[in-house]
């Protein structure tokens, strides 16, 4: 079947300098699910369609986008979040206390209590079980928001097992003063016990509910395609299980989760596992559903001070090490990239960053797309090494809204603070910018992220004025192309989609928008397209 889209705006992005906003066509030809033909609706190629019966479908001056990818996010954490209690925007512990009484009153048969959305400044710094018990008899565990820490009340210290738990290699099991188990579960620890645990407590249904609702609600966003950040042995089960039932509509690149283990061949175990799905899952044999990689998470996060930075914190003198050090993370790296694996590494502070680079300087090859998770603070000169190395800057603009750093000129000191987030810098070193929400640590919707990237302004309140190192801010063509072609180079999906072109799958989406980074939060997803099918319309709904 031939479709001729008329009368919209069909985003190109081939303006020379990036900057411009006149990167468009008016007509587009679709056959089957390819990309035939971009151009002007007078061209040949459209009136030898016409005159073959093509089916003509007017888009009314809407805009065009390729189909966003989603370059870094958790897939199954994701559709089990959105079942969770939500404390997002409780102020104190008395909030925190009487909305989870209210839910255990209400989830009566529910067998424990999940959580999401606290920070640790909702109770001063502190988090203990002890602060819980009382609630409920079930056990509680609440995610922090940014998916480094978990708080859980006693029945769920006792349910996973930690009470008399060594640390696990690069977490913490936090203690009280007689060595027992406190309340709170940091790093790999969150990473290699907890999540692990809620997914084997969880049924296959359940699971497989979770994936749809997350697939579904990524549909409705403009999503054709995501690259899921901690893929392990249970999301895989139940990713693989559903891909059996049904036709999904995404495309998913998975990075294989390598969990800190205490010597280099447990390490290696992990990575071997990778290469063993992705000799199965690749780009030849399953294009649309594989392994791209590995990722390891080298540090923690700035607002519990487990980021590492070249200085010590300017709240406290904190000062600590990456997760990961050189000399562990060497023959990981060494091992992924001889078999053909790209490696993703979790690097948010800039003595992390500087250490990601240096071992994927020495021990990757830059054909490989190797890349770097998040980058929140850089030195000018590592900025500019990204580009000069070929590792991919993916980076989650919706990290540095305004409304969530309030803690950061205290705790990193008001100079360091506008070395944030300094991606205008990646993208003139060269480097190929890859954007992800890193759902659901954040909202996901990708227009509000362009915006968050393009203005540097808040969109969780976009009434405030404040910005965030506003010279850091990338142009409107440039957002887009990272969160669409740059997504899809980011995982060698490039030779298959990203952009509106000939010869790749007829993945986009339908905006009703004003083209200006100040109006991007006001724009509206009306139509998703999936390998040529309309698989979301705003007017009906989710399609088969």
């Amino acid at each position: 079947m031939t479709t001729i889209f008329v009368n919209g705006r069909f985003f190109t992005g081939d303006s020379s300098d990036g900057s411009r906003d006149n990167s468009f066509a008016d007509c587009m030809i679709v056959e089957n699910d390819t990309i035939t033909h971009v151009g002007s609706s007078t061209d040949e190629a459209v009136q030898h369609a016409k005159a073959n019966g093509a089916a003509l479908q007017d888009l009314q001056q809407q805009y065009v986008l390729p189909g966003f990818i989603d370059g870094h996010m958790h897939l199954l954490l994701l559709g089990q979040s959105l079942r969770k209690l939500d404390l997002n925007g409780c102020r104190d512990l008395a909030e925190i206390r009487a909305r989870i009484s209210d839910y255990a009153r209400q989830h009566p048969q529910a067998p424990r209590i999940l959580c999401k959305g606290w920070m640790q400044h909702m109770t001063g710094g502190e988090a203990l079980a002890s602060m819980l018990d009382d609630l409920d008899p079930r056990p509680i565990l609440i995610d922090a928001k940014d998916l480094h820490s978990v708080w859980c009340n006693s029945a769920a210290l006792r349910e996973l097992g930690v009470e008399d738990m060594s640390d696990p290699a690069g977490g913490m099991i936090h203690r009280d003063a007689n060595g027992k188990a406190s309340g709170l579960l940091s790093e790999a620890a969150v990473f290699s016990l907890v999540w692990p645990h809620v997914a084997r407590v969880a049924s296959m249904e359940d699971k497989l509910d979770a994936l749809r609702a997350a697939i579904a609600a990524y549909t409705a966003s403009g999503y054709t395609g995501i690259v899921d950040m901690a893929m392990d042995e249970n999301a895989w089960e139940a990713l693989l299980r559903l891909r059996e039932q049904e036709k999904l509509p995404v495309r998913v690149a998975a990075h294989w989760l390598i969990v800190p283990a205490p010597d280099e061949a447990s390490n290696l175990a992990q990575v071997e596992r990778a290469i063993a799905l992705h000799k199965q899952f690749n780009l030849d044999t399953s294009p649309d559903f594989r392994i791209a990689g590995i990722k390891v998470i080298c540090d923690g996060v700035i607002d519990s001070c487990t980021a590492a930075l070249l200085e010590p914190y300017s709240s406290n003198g904190v000062s600590c090490e990456p997760l990961w050090t050189a000399e562990m993370l060497g023959p990981v790296v060494r091992r992924a990239d001889e078999a053909g694996l790209q490696c993703a590494l979790h690097a948010i502070g800039d003595k992390t960053v500087q250490t990601a680079l240096n071992v994927l300087e020495k021990h990757g090859t830059p054909s490989r797309r190797h890349r770097i998770e998040h980058l929140e603070m850089t030195s000018p000169d590592d900025a500019q090494r990204l580009g000069k190395l070929g590792i991919t800057a993916s980076i989650q603009p919706v990290h540095a809204d305004p409304a969530i750093l309030r803690a950061w000129p205290t705790l990193l000191g008001a100079e360091r603070c506008r070395r944030a987030f300094a991606y205008k810098e990646f993208l003139d070193g060269g480097a190929t910018l890859a954007l992800g929400s890193d759902s659901p640590t954040a909202p996901w919707a990708p227009l509000p992220n362009v915006y968050v990237a393009t203005t540097r302004r808040s969109a969780r309140e976009p009434e405030t004025v404040t910005t965030v190192n506003e010279h850091f801010a990338l142009p409107l063509v440039s957002a887009v192309t990272a969160a669409t072609a740059g997504a899809a180079y980011s995982c060698f999906a490039d030779r298959i989609t990203g952009g509106l072109k000939k010869g790749l799958k007829a993945d986009f989406v339908v905006v009703d928008m004003e083209w200006s980074p100040e109006r991007l939060l006001q724009a509206r997803v009306r139509q998703t397209w999936f390998d040529g099918r309309n698989v979301f319309d705003a007017d009906a709904g989710m399609k088969n």
